[in-house]
C-alpha cells in the first residue's frame, strides 16, 4: 500500500481530484459514504486509487488502520484484503480508480 498525505493548506475537490487520477491514464469515479458506513473486507483483481474529497475514512490492509483526511490518497495493491468505514458524523466523499496489474 501507498498513502500519500495532502500536505497543501487547501484540499482537492471532487473535479480537481478526478483531473489528478485522469492525468495518470486512469478513469476516476465517486464513491459516497453516509456516516458510519462500513464496507466489509474484500479484495479485488486490480489495484485501486482513492482520494479522499471529503469526511473521513477509517482503512484497515492486512490489519493495519491508518484514518484518511481530505485530500489523502491510498493505493491498495491488487489481491490485497481491505475494509474501510466513514468516521465521524458527516458523509465521506472519495474519488477512485482501478489501475490494472
Amino acid at each position: 500500500m501507498l498513502i500519500t498525505r495532502w500536505q497543501a493548506p487547501l484540499t482537492p475537490n471532487k473535479s480537481q481530484a478526478s483531473m489528478i487520477l485522469e492525468s495518470e491514464g486512469l478513469e476516476p469515479y465517486e464513491e459516497l459514504y453516509e456516516p458510519q458506513m462500513k464496507v466489509h473486507e474484500h479484495r479485488h483483481p486490480f489495484a485501486e486509487v482513492r482520494v479522499i474529497v471529503e469526511g473521513e475514512l477509517l482503512f484497515n490492509i492486512s490489519g493495519n488502520q491508518f484514518l484518511l483526511r481530505p485530500g489523502d490518497r491510498v493505493e491498495v495493491p491488487a489481491n490485497t484484503k481491505h475494509s474501510h468505514m466513514a468516521q465521524g458524523s458527516g458523509r465521506c466523499i472519495c474519488v477512485c480508480a482501478q489501475r490494472a496489474i
